[in-house]
């Protein structure tokens, strides 16, 4: 009968084999790990930048933050405090993995915001981020721990992110720190996309009240220069913006005066306004017509609307039958109160021409005086007046004059459109420039659409 032996001892070989074999599956297994934490981090921030281009809503966006924070840096919680406009503390979103503990935790953070408000008053914006960590420490107790980072837009700090844990070996790694940072920013963007879209819906309503105010204006200038006997006119107006405070008109002097409009005295739309009015013989008599040009200064909406309420109280003040002189002083008088609330002035050219009589009838408050260019002698003389701003005095006074057009005669009434435009090199036109074009084109042309056009 055979006797059993003992089981054989494993020889120093095999020892040495097995010992071999667990370092090397450990290894792999931590490579495994570390490739499945990263392939889970990548998926977590391209899922955050998805979000960030597809969402429209920032409070939608903002409910992913504290989650993202959460797991990309292995913690309990993350928390989203957010500035308000009045630069108190407000909890925006809070995320906790323990949903038993997720409503302690929300009262204790809401708490430590509160305390926050209450203070925040007397103290920096700097400050109230250090008496946040205190109080947020305070209300958590010491068994959380508490790291958070800045979220900055156009490096204004915004906000902060807190990333909570209650593992007392849990360490704020430089790895932690950029994952956060990262999230932080995104945060950052869609902050500031959400402003700038707010700001775009805000320009674009702004643009289409411009536009409907410009279009206002662009009727209450004559569409048409009207028919006055011994004269033809041309007239154009191109305001620098949509809306704009320079201002031209022809006004009848009679309720009972207005009459059809020639079809081929079309004022077209286009430089600096300006007004060019010939003489031409005629007999017919249909009463006097007022014609101004005038400058708000400044540009945009407040000329434009200023210019607005000009335009009807002179129109009022004409049909009173005064001569050109009391009609600035009225106008002066009744405008210096809102002029001087909006600490604007208006230059304005007032004249008024009678057909029987070919006078042109004028005074002027420090506009631009227009130019006479006379078909008899090829020269150009100015009609100006003494007189001051509208708006500047309210006792300023101003003086009448007279010019006796002739057949053959050019005036050009302009605003300062057209002599302060710079060339590429930054010198004005100037009125020696202009008057010297004045010279050229009424030597060659008869027509003043034609002169107008080569002005």
């Amino acid at each position: 009968m055979p006797v059993p032996q003992p089981p054989s001892q494993p020889t120093d070989s095999n020892t040495s084999a097995t010992t071999d074999v667990t370092p090397v599956v450990a290894l792999k297994e931590l490579v495994a790990r570390l490739h499945r934490e990263q392939n889970k981090i990548q998926d977590l921030l391209s899922s955050l930048g998805f979000a960030l281009r597809s969402f429209n809503n920032l409070n939608q966006f903002l409910e992913l933050i504290p989650l993202m924070a959460t797991r990309v840096t292995d913690a309990d919680g993350s928390a989203l405090f957010l500035y308000k406009p009045n630069g108190q503390v407000r909890l925006e979103q809070l995320h906790w993995q323990d949903s038993r503990q997720r409503k302690d935790i929300r009262k204790a953070l809401e708490t430590a915001s509160s305390q926050i408000a209450l203070l925040s008053n007397a103290v920096p914006l700097a400050t109230t981020t250090g008496m946040l960590d205190d109080q947020m420490h305070r209300c958590l107790g010491p068994d959380v721990q508490i790291f958070g980072t800045a979220i900055l837009v156009k490096h204004n700090e915004r906000g902060w992110l807190y990333v909570l844990s209650r593992d007392p070996d849990y360490t704020w790694t430089e790895t932690r720190q950029k994952l956060v940072r990262l999230v932080a920013d995104q945060t950052a963007v869609a902050i500031e996309n959400d402003e700038l879209a707010v700001e775009l819906r805000k320009k674009e309503r702004l643009d289409q009240e411009l536009e409907i105010g410009a279009e206002i204006q662009r009727r209450l200038l004559p569409r048409q220069c009207p028919t006055i006997p011994g004269v033809s006119l041309a007239a154009r107006c191109k305001p620098a913006n949509r809306v704009g405070g320079d201002y031209y008109d022809f006004i009848p002097t009679k309720h009972d005066q207005i009459q059809p409009v020639s079809k081929s005295a079309i004022a077209p739309a286009t430089p600096p306004g300006s007004i060019v009015l010939t003489n031409t013989e005629g007999t017919e008599e249909t009463g006097r017509w007022g014609l101004v040009v005038g400058d708000v200064m400044g540009k945009g909406v407040p000329a434009g609307l200023i210019m607005t309420m000009m335009r009807g109280m002179l129109r009022g003040e004409v049909l009173h039958g005064h001569p050109p002189c009391r009609i600035l002083q009225n106008l002066n008088r009744v405008m210096y109160a809102d002029l001087e609330n909006s600490n604007r002035f208006v230059t304005l050219f007032y004249s008024e021409f009678d057909p029987d009589t070919r006078t042109l009838s004028y005074s002027n408050a420090a506009h631009n005086p227009p130019l006479w260019w006379h078909g008899a002698t090829k020269t150009v003389t100015r009609l100006d007046t003494l007189g001051m701003l509208i708006g500047l005095d309210a006792n300023s006074q101003y003086e009448n004059g007279q010019a006796v057009l002739e057949s053959g005669d050019v005036v050009i009434y302009y605003t300062d459109g057209m002599t302060d435009a710079a060339c590429a090199s930054g010198d004005r036109f100037d009125e020696e420039n202009l008057i010297e074009a004045l010279n050229i084109a009424c030597r060659i042309y008869d027509d003043p659409q034609e002169i107008l056009d080569y002005m």
